[in-house]
């Protein structure tokens, strides 16, 4: 079956798998992403280019809810990378809790774009971003989020 993504649509979604990979394999092997090693550093320029490259694209013609997403995951990163010095001890955990949220948010287009067109012919998600299976998919995302920065601070908390 031939595609439906634009040629930009393909390199956007090549693109967007090396933030997934990176930022999932910090969290695994880590416990987070952090902006201060190369594996973040890694992290956050590929998701500028996925976001870069989001801007190209649009089933509307104009912005939508993906862009201001990618927009809210620059600020987040930009935030991780150069925090306010008057957060003082609070710094860490507010650095530690915007690189997650920035994870968080990459998952949510791809997790509406992938189930909302795969498989082809007869996606997961027929009744678009509104489905039951998207929203039990980006539940689940929050919930994982929630739960694994709880874990998180308490980790920076203990030190470690």
């Amino acid at each position: 079956m031939p595609s439906s993504l634009s040629t930009l649509g393909i390199v956007h979604t090549t693109l967007s798998i090396a933030p997934l990979l990176l930022g999932g394999y910090a969290l695994a092997t880590r416990g987070a992403i952090s902006p201060d090693d190369r594996l973040g550093r890694a992290y956050i320029v590929s998701m500028l280019a996925s976001i870069a490259t989001s801007f190209g694209l649009s089933s509307t013609g104009s912005l939508g809810p993906g862009h201001v997403l990618g927009v809210i995951a620059v600020l987040l990163m930009g935030f991780a990378l150069r925090p306010p010095a008057l957060l003082g001890r609070a710094a860490p955990y507010l650095r530690t809790l915007a690189m997650s949220a920035s994870y968080l948010i990459l998952l949510i287009p791809g997790t509406v774009e992938t189930l909302t067109r795969l498989p082809g012919g007869a996606p997961i998600a027929s009744h678009g971003p509104e489905s039951p299976e998207v929203k039990a998919a980006l539940g689940l995302f929050f919930l994982l989020f929630v739960v694994g920065s709880a874990w998180q601070l308490l980790r920076i908390r203990r030190g470690r």
